[in-house]
């Protein structure tokens, strides 16, 4: 059995550093191209992931050899130009929805100036999101492959809520942009339909072909973290079953007409079973049955 999968671990293995070296020289060549036009925050972002990725092809193949300060330095650089790279997308699409849906009320915020300042800020947030990768990360021995890895292996129990963050955070940044972009890009499509259908025709494709590349590279990684993190949440099946009454409760109306006939006739049936009565000046406590 070893013999047999040895050859294709080692196949895959090659695949994906070469894989990672064409990604690493094409996206380079690229980024470096789109920085000399007005793309510059997204091309920083790019090149910043890019980096890494030397990295994961040496660790790949032999292990890591690069201490643990690089380990957290390139866990920071990967983690920060993921979250902020999403965002810049959908900074992109609001600065075209604005540009073409209101393009005379957004020529302040649209400036150069006040772009740059938004982008920073933007840098400065993701990065906060990103500083905890510099805590938990650390350089171990893997037990299975007695290789070093750069991995969470750090503050234990803390160190997984800070994985299980990491992929909610990874979600919120495929998704949350996803949404801005899709509402953004058709709303311009909708007002060039209206004024030059043309340029609208154009606008489409370009737009229709940013979607579904921006889908078809994070889609897939993202279902499969998501099944991933049910997977280690298990008890949240649990919390199904006290979902279901309030469920029935607020949604239906039998049931909810059902429960509060059977609550008042509670409350009715307890007043009358001690309700006092008054006979010759003296108080009793009669029982009165419903």
């Amino acid at each position: 059995y070893d013999t047999y999968c040895e050859p294709t671990v080692q196949q895959t293995s090659k695949f994906l550093m070469a894989l990672h070296i064409f990604i690493f020289l094409l996206g380079v060549a690229g980024n470096g191209l789109m920085i000399t036009i007005y793309l510059l925050h997204l091309a920083v972002a790019d090149l910043m992931l890019l980096f890494t990725l030397p990295f994961v092809v040496v660790e790949n193949a032999s292990g890591w050899l690069f201490g643990n300060s690089l380990c957290k330095l390139t866990g920071l650089v990967k983690s920060l130009s993921l979250i902020c790279g999403s965002f810049l997308l959908a900074f992109i699409g609001c600065d075209r929805y604005f540009a073409i849906v209101h393009p005379m009320t957004s020529m302040q915020c649209r400036r150069r100036r006040t772009v740059h300042i938004t982008c920073t800020f933007l840098w400065l947030v993701c990065l906060a999101l990103s500083v905890p990768n510099v805590v938990f990360l650390t350089v171990e021995e893997d037990w299975t492959t007695t290789l070093l890895t750069c991995s969470f292996h750090q503050y234990d129990i803390h160190a997984n809520n800070w994985v299980l963050t990491l992929r909610v955070l990874d979600h919120v940044c495929f998704f949350l942009p996803l949404a801005i972009m899709s509402f953004c890009y058709i709303a311009v499509v909708v007002t060039l339909f209206k004024s030059h259908k043309s340029l609208a025709k154009q606008f489409v494709r370009l737009t229709l072909l940013i979607t579904l590349v921006f889908c078809f590279c994070w889609l897939p990684y993202n279902i499969t973290l998501l099944i991933k993190t049910l997977v280690d949440l298990q008890s949240l099946g649990l919390l199904h079953c006290c979902l279901n009454p309030f469920l029935y409760v607020f949604v239906g109306v039998r049931f909810r007409n059902e429960l509060i006939q059977l609550l008042c006739n509670l409350v009715l049936a307890l007043r009358g079973h001690s309700r006092p009565s008054f006979s010759d000046g003296a108080t009793t406590t009669s029982t009165v049955l419903l």
